[in-house]
């Protein structure tokens, strides 16, 4: 079953989550993910205006995106967003 890694962030400190951003996609592409947004376009059809960056990933599986967020080459991108965005992330899973 496909998985889907979906974050909100916050970004207070552009410089410092660009860095952590350009590490990013190498890591995710060598656990298996793919992008499908990454901040693009946004329009609210219903409720409140979300305001955050979105982005999400798409996995094989839920394992594979917790895999992923959970590897030491990922641990140590995301010390580099520290103080740099408030993020909300979550994996949900697909069906068949």
């Amino acid at each position: 079953m496909s998985a889907y890694l979906i974050g909100k962030m916050e970004i207070h400190d552009h410089e410092a989550y660009a860095r952590y951003k350009a590490l990013t996609p190498d890591i995710i592409t060598r656990h298996g993910g793919r992008f499908l947004t990454r901040g693009g376009e946004k329009i609210t059809l219903e409720g409140d205006e979300e305001k955050r960056r979105i982005v999400i990933v798409e996995f094989d599986s839920p394992q594979k995106a917790e895999a992923f967020y959970r590897s030491e080459e990922y641990q140590q991108a995301m010390k580099l967003r520290e103080g740099a965005a408030v993020m909300d992330l979550m994996i949900v899973g697909g069906f068949e």
